[in-house]
C-alpha cells in the first residue's frame, strides 16, 4: 500500500463518525466497469456473499478491501464516501432497444447517468441555466401533430433545425454524451426532478445523433407520465423526429422532382438527416411510391449507405458546456482536474460525459480572457 494511499485511506476512516461507506456508489462503480458481483469479488479477492453484503449496505468492505477499489474500479476512495446518487431507474427510461440490448450495456449507460446527474447538479448549484420549457404532450395521440405542435410554440416554423443540441439546452434540456461502445445502445432520455435529462452515444455519426436527439425529445414530450417502453412508444417517439426534423409542409415545398441519390444527397444535408431517414419521410408523405422506395434502398445498401453516411454533416456540439468551464477556468481556475475532485469521480469519466459535445479542452480558456456570454442561457449564481 502507497504511503499515499494510507494517507487517505486514514483521512477517510477518520471523518466516519460523519461521512460513511455508501453501498449504491459502490454498486455504481462495478456496474459502470461492466462487472457482475462475482467477477468484483474475484478482483477484490473475497466471496460473491461479501460483495452482496457491502451492496446491501449489511457492511462495509474491510479497510485492505476498501484500498483495492481505487485499482480495481478505477474511483478514488473518496468516491464511495458520498451521498447517494440518483441513478436512473429502467422503468423510467427509454432504450431504443431495450429487448435487444444486454444487461451489463443497459448498467453501464444508467450508471453512466447518475455521474452526469451528478455532474449535473453540481453546475446547477453554480449557475442559473434554462429551465425547462417542454409542454406536456401526452394526451396528444398523433405524434406528427405533436411535432408540429411543438414546432410551432418555439416559432421553428418550416425551416430545417440548424443544432438539435443547442435547441435542447435552450428548453431546458440537459444534453450529456453516452460513451458506450455498443451500436444497440443508441441514445436514451429520462425526466428526474422535472428536470428533463437526454444522453446521445458519441459514437454515431452525426446525421444519426440529430434523429436521436429529436427522437428523444419525443419521448420527453409524449411519454413523460409513464415508462416509455414498448414498440408503440418507439414507433411514436420515430414519427415525431422525423415530423420534427423534416416537417411536412417543408419537406413537400422542398421535394426533389427526380428522387435519385445525387438529388437526395442534396437535399438531405439541408435538413441534415441521413440519406436513408430522408428517402423514408419522403415516402412517408408520399412523395415516392413504394417501388421507387425499395429501390432507392436497394441502391443505397448497395453503395454502404447504411454503414457510411454521404456527405456527412458536422457533429453537433454544446454551447453551454464550453462556457460553462471556461468561466470556472477564468474566474475560479477550475481545471478539468478540480471539478473531478470536487465530484469525486476520475477526470477521464468527467471527459466521457461531455466527449462529442466539447470539442476542446476543459479549461476552456486562458485566465483573463474575454468570454462572450448570452445572459439568456446561463447566469453564475452569487
Amino acid at each position: 500500500m502507497t504511503e499515499k494511499l494510507q494517507s487517505t485511506l486514514s483521512a477517510v476512516f477518520e471523518a466516519q463518525t460523519r461521512d460513511f461507506f455508501n453501498p449504491s456508489r459502490l454498486s455504481i462503480a462495478r456496474k459502470r466497469r461492466g462487472l457482475t458481483r462475482l467477477q468484483l469479488a474475484k478482483r477484490l479477492g473475497v466471496t460473491p456473499r461479501a460483495v452482496t453484503g457491502y451492496e446491501a449496505g449489511e457492511y462495509p468492505p474491510v479497510a485492505e478491501v476498501q484500498a483495492k477499489l481505487p485499482t480495481v474500479l478505477g474511483y478514488p476512495l473518496e468516491f464511495y464516501f458520498g451521498d447517494d446518487l440518483d441513478e436512473p431507474e429502467v422503468c423510467a427510461v427509454s432504450f431504443r432497444s431495450l429487448t435487444r440490448m444486454t444487461a451489463k450495456k443497459r448498467d453501464m449507460a444508467l450508471s453512466q447517468g447518475a455521474l452526469a446527474i451528478l455532474l449535473a447538479r453540481w453546475l446547477d448549484r453554480k449557475f442559473v441555466l434554462p429551465s425547462c420549457s417542454l409542454p406536456d404532450m401526452s394526451a396528444e395521440n398523433n405524434p406528427e401533430a405533436a411535432a408540429q405542435y411543438l414546432r410551432d410554440c418555439w416559432a421553428l416554423g418550416q425551416t430545417p433545425v440548424k443544432n438539435m443540441v443547442h435547441l435542447l439546452e435552450s428548453k431546458g434540456v440537459r444534453v450529456f454524451s453516452l460513451a458506450v461502445e455498443a451500436r444497440e445502445v443508441d441514445a436514451f432520455s429520462t425526466w428526474l426532478d422535472d428536470v428533463p435529462y437526454v444522453f446521445l452515444n458519441s459514437y454515431k455519426s452525426a446525421e444519426h445523433s440529430r434523429y436521436d436527439a429529436a427522437h428523444e425529445l419525443g419521448h420527453l414530450v409524449l411519454h413523460k407520465h409513464g415508462a416509455a417502453l414498448g414498440r408503440q412508444a418507439e414507433s411514436e417517439a420515430n414519427q415525431f423526429a422525423a415530423a420534427f426534423l423534416m416537417p411536412r409542409a417543408g419537406t413537400i415545398a422542398n421535394a426533389p422532382k427526380f428522387p435519385e441519390i445525387p438529388e437526395l444527397k442534396a437535399r438531405k444535408t439541408v435538413w441534415r438527416t441521413s440519406i436513408t431517414a430522408y428517402t423514408h419521410r419522403l415516402h412517408e408523405l408520399g412523395l415516392i411510391s413504394k417501388w421507387q422506395y425499395q429501390n432507392l434502398a436497394v441502391e443505397m445498401s448497395k453503395r454502404g449507405y447504411r454503414r457510411h453516411e454521404p456527405d456527412s454533416v458536422p457533429r453537433e456540439t454544446s454551447l453551454i458546456l464550453p462556457k460553462l468551464f471556461a468561466m470556472l477556468y477564468q474566474e475560479d481556475g477550475m481545471t478539468r482536474s478540480r471539478i473531478a475532485d470536487e465530484l469525486r469521480i476520475p477526470v477521464y469519466e468527467l471527459e466521457k460525459l461531455v466527449f462529442s459535445l466539447v470539442m476542446t479542452g476543459l479549461p476552456g480558456g486562458k485566465p483573463g480572457e474575454k468570454l462572450s456570454r448570452n445572459p439568456h442561457l446561463l447566469t453564475r449564481v452569487k
